[in-house]
């Protein structure tokens, strides 16, 4: 059965194909035979209640010099016989929140959506670890500058986050006796108008930040541990981390059956936990990686997986 895969995503000529996640579902769908349309950035639209996408043919290669070929620009309605890979990164602002309501739309019209866009709407990737409060640290949201700060005097250290943040940008770790906890605070919640996340500090970061895949709300058998590089405590790869596979632990598999029935209930088919130790501390839904790196540390194919759910759950 060939499909029409249609992805939306940052633009294509920016990625970096050695660590893009979506370059190996694309890389995926085409060696099955499907056909890829790239959508444009922005160009998603509602004509008269009908999902279009403004859309090119995508032909992609492994090739760091030259992986891409588009061709021209057409609108194409959405419908049956479709995959939609939706897969722009954060900020989850209110131009991403438009195009899942457009991406509904297109799914009532017959198109699978990956990942589900109520889903995408409902699961703030901070807020949704807090589904799961038996897997998580100590936690505190608030926009209460005050109360931020107690918690992190009670735990003594604790990491800062904005609610909408990606790649380890605007995360802080801060506790007792440092100067600069009041204005991190206020620059967070710019003085109580923004929700801060504070976690107790996991010391367990030293040995790195795992990623445990999902696929259907089922984990890979390996996960990548991004390790914190030099004076640097996250541990994120875009802020320097360094990726090493390592094979999931009997409290990784845990917390993964804790979260995956879940997960593919809400139609949420691709899904990357991050776990810091025995804690779990996101659960990202919008577009997440690591799938380059695990397939070439393990020989797998991620991607080869997702798409045998996709092709399964169209076929039924």
């Amino acid at each position: 059965m060939l499909l029409d895969v249609i992805v939306v995503m940052d633009p294509i000529a920016h990625i970096k194909i050695g660590k893009d996640t979506t370059f190996a579902m694309l890389l995926e769908a085409q060696r099955r035979g499907h056909r890829l349309h790239y959508v444009r950035p922005g160009g998603l639209s509602l004509h008269g209640g009908k999902a279009v996408a403004h859309v090119a043919p995508l032909q992609v290669r492994d090739d760091k010099a030259d992986w891409f070929t588009l061709g021209e620009f057409a609108p194409l309605d959405f419908g049956p016989g479709q995959v939609v890979l939706m897969r722009k990164d954060p900020p989850f602002d209110g131009e991403y929140l438009y195009d899942t309501h457009i991406l509904s739309v297109a799914q009532q019209a017959g198109a699978l959506v990956v990942n589900d866009p109520q889903g995408l709407r409902d699961f703030n990737e901070k807020l949704a670890a807090l589904l799961f409060p038996q897997c998580c640290p100590p936690t505190l949201v608030s926009r209460d500058a005050a109360e931020l700060k107690a918690f992190v005097l009670e735990h003594g250290q604790a990491v800062l986050k904005p609610l909408d943040g990606m790649g380890g940008r605007s995360i802080f770790r801060s506790g007792t006796g440092d100067p600069n906890l009041n204005v991190i605070l206020e620059t967070l919640t710019d003085g109580g108008r923004n929700q801060t996340l504070a976690q107790r500090f996991i010391p367990d970061i030293s040995a790195g930040d795992k990623r445990i895949l999902l696929v259907d709300g089922e984990p890979v058998d390996y996960c990548l541990a991004r390790i914190p590089q030099g004076d640097e405590f996250r541990g994120n790869l875009a802020a320097g981390g360094r990726g090493e596979g390592r094979p999931l632990s009997e409290r990784d598999r845990w917390i993964a059956a804790q979260v995956g029935p879940e997960m593919k209930r809400r139609g949420m088919r691709f899904v990357g936990l991050d776990v810091i130790g025995d804690y779990l501390t996101e659960v990202n839904v919008t577009s997440p990686t690591c799938v380059r790196e695990l397939d070439a540390q393990y020989g797998l194919n991620i991607a080869g997986q997702l798409f045998d759910v996709i092709e399964t759950s169209l076929k039924q």
